[in-house]
Formats: C-alpha cells, structure tokens, sequence
C-alpha cells in the first residue's frame, strides 16, 4: 500500500449511472452516454443510482453483458478515468456501438471494479465525493492515484 500522500483539490469526481448501464461499463461499455457535455477530466467513482432501467434489461446487448452479475444499487462499484466527451457529427458513423446518436459520449479508460460494493449516495452531473468516500474506495483499490 502507498504511503504517499493524496494531492490536494479535485483528482476525483462521483458519476451516477442507473443499472444495468453502470455494471454494463464495468464489463466494457464505451461510450457512457449524457444529455450535456462534460468539461471535467480525471478519475470518476462510477456510482449506481437507485433506479434500475428496466426496459434495457430486455435488450439483448446488455442481457448478454451483464448475465450472471449482480446488481447493486445505491452504491459505488468502481472507477474508471473519464479521458474526453465528444458528439459523434451528424452524418459520422456511431463511435461505437454503445453511442447513442445526438448524446455526448463520455470516453471511460482505465475501469476497476471495486470487490465490494460501497452504499452511498449521488448526485446528479459530476459530484465531490466525500473524503471518507475516497478513503474506503482506496481501501479496496490503494493503487488508485490521479
């Protein structure tokens, strides 16, 4: 386990995603798709809503994806470095085939899950997690550094 010391200010933001979509990107789903664009880089809790998506259960990509995981909702289960946000062009193909057209992608490297889900509680757009938040999630993942 490092000893070195966190640097101080933002390294860190929470992103909450509802289920399955936020196992979906644990298992390999690029882009995460979002209504506005988002102009933080840097490393993201990935956090679970309280509400499941229901209705993508039944698509088959995410049925395929997330077969035999569980779950969990209202709880951090990873992290992943959020490297760029972009809107594919109008007449550009899809950049991959988890983009929805007409949304800004969120371009996700680096995904870990975490070994145990963490409860807690998100926000909508980019959040601060708490320093206690971190210092659990750096229990499970102490490599973890910005």
């Amino acid at each position: 386990m490092s000893t070195l010391p966190l640097p101080e200010g933002d390294w860190i933001r929470g992103i909450t995603v509802r289920q399955p979509w936020a196992t979906c990107i644990l298992v390999g789903k690029s882009p995460e798709n979002r209504p506005r664009p988002w102009s933080w880089r840097g490393w993201m809790l990935l956090h679970t809503s309280q509400q499941t998506d229901r209705a993508a259960l039944r698509l088959p990509p995410v049925a395929r994806t997330i077969r035999g995981r569980e779950l969990p909702t209202g709880a951090v289960i990873g992290v992943a470095r959020l490297t760029g946000c972009h809107q594919d062009p109008d007449s550009a193909p899809p950049c991959g085939p988890w983009s929805e057209p007409g949304r800004w992608h969120l371009e996700l490297a680096d995904v870990q899950e975490l070994p145990l889900p963490i409860p807690a509680r998100g926000h909508l757009g980019p959040w601060k997690p708490t320093e206690d938040l971190v210092d659990q999630v750096l229990q499970q993942l102490p490599a973890l550094r910005p």
